[in-house]
């Protein structure tokens, strides 16, 4: 495992240029290019709220708030795992072509999920301040803490999917379908609470469950997450993070006979 960090390190320039890359490709040759990053959750949001609290009438107080806090950093996950699953694929030559540690892929994808993750919270810190909401600026102390634990999280889930995906190519298609399930399982659009009893063990091993709630504990409710949604989503993080690494170091090896 140090052997992987040093030579991951050795190698920061090449995740800094895939990472450049990623973000200026994004939306290359479009109208509004870089606004789309705001734009996309921003129509989603309209979207939801809109069905869920005008059709489907949730009485939440100020539930666009209680939304968009949730759906910004689901936006970040279901892109590392959906989109994720297929960045090894796409830089195939690559691979074929050059030695270098194959996790710098899915790390520079993810990092430049992350960071464009992190240009949407401007608008969402905007939204908060101009709707009066205002923050809890100790359980804001908190904020940098779950996103690094949704970064490790969503790192993992890529570096599971991608080395699959090299030998599995449906695997990015069945994706979509689980993605969009596991958002209606996933406490986004509505209250964990609402989640019946006899489920509830059940919906703990869900790994996006407990960071959502952090996200919504930190910035809709203005606390502090408890100490046991905040380790949960810590022990998750770094275990998915482990597991996924540990299968694309085995499964790497193939790599370049199966691209």
């Amino acid at each position: 495992m140090l052997t992987l960090f040093s030579d991951i390190y050795k190698y920061r320039q090449m995740i800094f240029s895939l990472v450049h890359k990623e973000l200026r490709g994004r939306y290359k040759g479009s109208v509004l290019g870089f606004f789309w990053t705001f734009l996309n959750p921003l129509l989603q949001l309209i979207v939801y709220t809109f069905v869920f609290s005008v059709l489907m009438h949730q009485q939440i107080e100020k539930y666009y708030l209680f939304l968009f806090v949730a759906l910004v950093p689901w936006i970040f996950f279901s892109s590392c795992v959906s989109a994720g699953a297929n960045c090894v694929f796409i830089y195939g030559n690559l691979v074929k072509k050059i030695y270098f540690p194959r996790e710098i892929i899915p790390i520079s994808f993810v990092t430049s999920q992350f960071v464009n993750m992190l240009y949407t919270f401007i608008v969402v810190f905007a939204v908060i301040i101009l709707t009066g909401h205002g923050f809890n600026f100790h359980a804001l102390l908190c904020l940098p803490v779950i996103m690094i634990v949704e970064y490790f999280l969503s790192l993992g889930m890529c570096l599971f999917f991608s080395a699959i995906t090299v030998y599995v190519r449906d695997v990015h298609h069945i994706l979509s379908i689980v993605i969009m399930a596991w958002q209606f399982l996933t406490p986004v659009m509505y209250p964990s609470s609402r989640v019946p009893q006899q489920y509830l063990t059940l919906w703990n091993l869900n790994p996006m469950a407990s960071v959502i709630e952090s996200y919504r504990m930190i910035l809709y409710n203005k606390q502090v997450p408890d100490l046991k949604t905040l380790g949960v989503a810590i022990a998750m993080g770094f275990f998915f993070l482990i597991f996924g690494e540990l299968l694309f170091s085995k499964l790497q090896r193939g790599f370049a006979e199966n691209l």
